[in-house]
């Protein structure tokens, strides 16, 4: 990218936010802090009218506008995939607003831009798997709770336990959400636990807003899961598994902590990261005659141990029963 063509980024930069840090410009247009600082200077010598101050950051003054944008065509070629997936990935709500947005950036698209997201507008598309297929995202529930915790107020929702095969209703208070494997999460203190606690969208059946206010400060959403992944004290693993055996695994890969994996000739190498070692190990046994263990040590040792339990079980006479 040119200086011309950045620094005009670096102004639409400043209307995105009320406060933008130097460091967060030079890291997304990956030059120095002091090519940053040139070219907030650049902007006021042009008669921008920014504010400054150290450790702060930099804001426009209010009412400071620029004159409508115009996209380039791969900008408005990600919108438009970003559409396709937003209607089929979020609930209902957040796709209408989704798709009222993006009429008013193509209102402000050149007509050539306008006929070319036409032309490749049947070429792109979004499936649901199967395992979406019961999703109650119908429900608003990405809304409902970001307006949660833009208001700090509390939640009540009904939610359907998968160990317990139960439903029960609790008081939550919403840090965040986030897409993975094919479903949306919930990262929210339980009043009822008085613990943080990972809900899966899909198993909410119901949900309403409170007027309770949170009764504590929580931490942002990334610094959460950062932490919770240090307190987990993952493992990783890495498994060779055969072609023949690897399509079986589709489902039951990501209730393991799939991360990953490689094709390689006739096997596929994939990479794990779990909690329990022996959990995995259990799991492993269904196809180990089909793969192999890479690392760690530790989890051929479980297995082996296994193995050798089950081999003497197998070996041990067992009495007649008594008639």
């Amino acid at each position: 990218m040119n200086r011309i063509d950045r620094i005009s980024a670096i102004l639409i930069q400043l209307q995105t936010r009320r406060v933008i840090k130097a460091q967060d410009i030079a890291d997304r247009f990956e030059i120095s802090l002091r090519t940053v600082y040139r070219d907030i200077r650049s902007l006021e010598e042009a008669g921008v009218p920014i504010i400054g101050e150290a450790g702060i950051g930099y804001s426009l003054v209010e009412g400071y506008r620029l004159p409508p944008v115009m996209f380039t065509r791969d900008e408005a070629s990600a919108f438009l995939t970003a559409e396709k997936l937003v209607a089929q990935l979020t609930d209902a709500s957040t796709s209408a607003d989704y798709s009222s947005a993006m009429y008013k950036i193509k209102a402000v698209l050149k007509s050539s831009e306008k006929e070319y997201l036409e032309d490749i507008e049947s070429s792109i598309a979004v499936l649901k798997s199967k395992r979406q297929e019961n999703s109650a995202l119908e429900l608003n529930l990405l809304q409902t709770t970001l307006k949660s915790i833009a208001e700090k107020r509390a939640m009540t929702i009904k939610y359907f336990t998968h160990y317990s095969q139960e439903s029960n209703e609790r008081c939550v208070e919403p840090v965040g959400v986030f897409f993975l494997d094919t479903y949306w999460h919930l990262i929210a203190f339980c009043r009822l636990r008085n613990d943080y606690r990972d809900f899966r969208l899909d198993r909410i059946s119901d949900l309403r807003l409170s007027n309770q206010l949170f009764s504590r400060q929580h931490p942002p959403l990334k610094e959460y899961l950062q932490f919770s992944c240090k307190e987990k004290n993952l493992h990783e693993v890495v498994i060779r598994v055969s072609k023949n055996w690897h399509a079986y695994l589709d489902n039951q890969k990501y209730y393991n902590g799939f991360i990953s994996e490689v094709k390689d000739g006739d096997e596929t190498e994939m990479t794990f990261m779990t909690t329990s070692i022996t959990g995995f190990a259990r799991w492993y046994m269904m196809f180990g005659d089909e793969a192999c263990i890479k690392k760690p040590d530790i989890l051929v040792e479980t297995v082996r141990s296994m193995l050798s339990n089950i081999a003497e079980r197998l070996t041990t006479t067992v009495p007649e029963p008594v008639l």
